[in-house]
């Protein structure tokens, strides 16, 4: 389980391509690499991937094709950065909302609004994607828990503040960029259950 709480970005150090699969190398900042073992897990871009490797900082995972595909952790490329997060423990402050680091999808930049204080993204998600997306609602954008603020056929607003924008990735973000997302798991059990109970009376 993790938080939503990005505790910071990694830089990946290589990427060993075979067929259907690859293997990712990244190196965690020191304040992240204490205590890491084979089999811990650790959010890359909201994706929960399995250590397989741990040597100091530099840590090792196994991508299959479905994460590589579903995800946008099949565009990296050797020296680009992921934004991390170790998983919670019990006890910990939960600062977000429960995430599981399953990715649903992937939604793709469409505008960045900036001011001097706070920075506005909205983006463009698909149909399936978008039913589950509610204004006022929690979501998970490469790892990052956040509140929808606006809502607009199938395109989505989120604020973010001067902290998010430094401690991870969406400071440097574009437009076109394709973005991990994952839905909140209450809000798409609430929303499959109305749409059947609706189908069920509409027979």
């Amino acid at each position: 389980m993790f938080t939503g709480i990005v505790q910071g970005t990694a830089r990946v150090i290589s990427i060993e391509q075979k067929q259907d699969f690859q293997t990712h190398v990244i190196e965690l900042p020191d304040s992240l690499s204490e205590n890491i073992s084979v089999g811990a897990s650790i959010a890359h871009n909201g994706c929960c991937l399995t250590v397989t490797k741990a040597d100091d900082n530099r840590v090792t995972f196994d991508l299959m094709k479905a994460t590589l595909d579903l995800t946008n952790l099949g565009e990296l490329q050797s020296g680009d950065y992921v934004n991390v997060e170790r998983a919670a423990r019990f006890g910990d402050e939960i600062g977000g909302h429960n995430m599981s680091g399953h990715i649903s999808g992937t939604v793709i930049i469409i505008d960045i609004v900036k001011s001097p204080n706070n920075q506005t993204i909205w983006f463009e998600a698909d149909t399936d994607s978008i039913r589950y997306i509610l204004k006022k609602g929690y979501i998970g954008l490469d790892g990052c828990s956040l509140t929808i603020a606006e809502v607009e056929g199938n395109r989505f607003s989120v604020n973010l503040i001067p902290e998010t924008l430094t401690r991870t990735l969406f400071g440097h973000r574009a437009v076109g960029d394709r973005i991990n997302l994952e839905v909140d798991p209450q809000t798409q059990a609430i929303v499959d259950t109305v749409e059947r109970v609706l189908a069920q009376k509409a027979l």
